[in-house]
């Protein structure tokens, strides 16, 4: 399953007492596959280096690189489909391009997406893509 993670997420999944956990638990032991572009893997690397530490943001970054689940993919057209913060546009359009069965994002920006039938991104927050990491 390849799914596209916001930020938000992935920060929420880091600390080891988190109850989000599990999702990061899962991209580490290969049980689905995140797709991301250069452009996600900087937001990635800075935001986290801003919550957290430099060296943090390094380590997570050089682990990415080195996960086989973890697919860069290029984007070659963009939708513009998130007018209030554009800026969400390429977590977007990385789940067209791969294909990607989820969008996983708290984040009320992309709550437009419910309402646009072509091109469809799934979008599902982070509680429920726990309740189906779960599953798996």
């Amino acid at each position: 399953m390849k799914i596209v993670l916001d930020t938000n997420v992935l920060l929420m999944s880091l600390p080891k007492l988190s109850p989000y956990r599990p999702i990061f638990d899962n991209l580490l032991n290969g049980t689905y596959e995140l797709v991301l572009t250069e452009s996600i893997f900087q937001e990635y690397k800075e935001i986290i280096g801003q919550k957290t530490t430099k060296e943090i943001a390094e380590n997570l970054s050089e682990l990415f690189k080195q996960l086989k689940n973890v697919q860069l993919v290029k984007v070659y057209y963009h939708w513009n489909l998130i007018e209030r913060d554009p800026d969400d546009n390429k977590f977007v359009d990385c789940a067209i391009t791969a294909n990607a069965k989820f969008l996983v994002s708290n984040d009320k920006h992309f709550n437009s997406l419910k309402r646009i039938d072509f091109p469809k991104v799934d979008l599902i927050s982070a509680d429920t893509f726990l309740e189906e990491v779960k599953k798996l």
